[in-house]
């Protein structure tokens, strides 16, 4: 016999007031600690609030642009598919160009990864929307590279979490030295396509 709990309701209610009992979330704003808190519950690791860093503003910005109806655009479908369409406010577009038949072509002509490739398809989606980079460090580095032109569109919020051992650190670093808009990040190799989308499902319903 197995002794476990089994009402839902009490799990996610104990699991989240075992995250805000271990973890040390006194650094952030009350509109960024629902964030961090389910970033945490989305990896089962108390400990990495120390690597989230939020930019001024970035939750109040975030929850505004979703709230006015702005796009969510995703680096890959572990991430379109994570998000909550429930929580989200107004029935916001979650936009994944990963697997467009264009990618292919794009990515041999740019000599990059097809993660970075499927970004020049967000340029029609971009201006105001809240981006989500959960996966591949490639495709914040492509970010960053699009946004240093005027002409490209800019968006509201830009969540960059890639996880991983080559260009992952480097990518958040670079995102959270440039801010190129308000941003949340996990600095360092921690990160990852749950850890992303427990942020903007966070930023689209009520806090916990």
């Amino acid at each position: 016999m197995y002794f476990y709990e089994t009402d839902a309701a009490e799990i996610y209610r104990r699991s989240f007031a075992t995250i805000r009992a271990e973890a040390d979330l006194a650094r952030f704003t009350p509109e960024e600690e629902p964030l961090v808190v389910r970033m945490i519950h989305a990896c089962g690791l108390v400990g990495l609030e120390a690597h989230v860093r939020f930019s001024a503003g970035f939750a109040a910005t975030a929850r505004a642009a979703l709230q006015s109806g702005a796009p969510i655009l995703c680096d890959a479908r572990m991430v379109s598919e994570g998000v909550t369409r429930s929580r989200l406010p107004r029935g916001n577009e979650v936009i994944c160009t990963l697997h467009d038949p264009r990618v292919d072509e794009l990515a041999r002509a740019l000599r990059t990864t097809r993660s970075a490739a499927a970004l020049e398809l967000w340029r029609p989606h971009m201006a105001g929307a809240v981006v989500v980079i959960g996966n591949a460090p490639t495709a914040l580095f492509q970010l960053l590279a699009m946004l240093e032109h005027s002409s490209c569109p800019r968006p509201s919020a830009i969540i960059g979490c890639p996880v991983g051992f080559i260009g992952a650190a480097e990518s958040k670093q670079a995102l959270w030295e440039a801010q190129p808009a308000p941003v949340c990040t996990v600095l360092g190799r921690l990160g990852g396509s749950a850890i992303a989308v427990a942020a903007i499902n966070a930023l689209g319903g009520p806090a916990e």
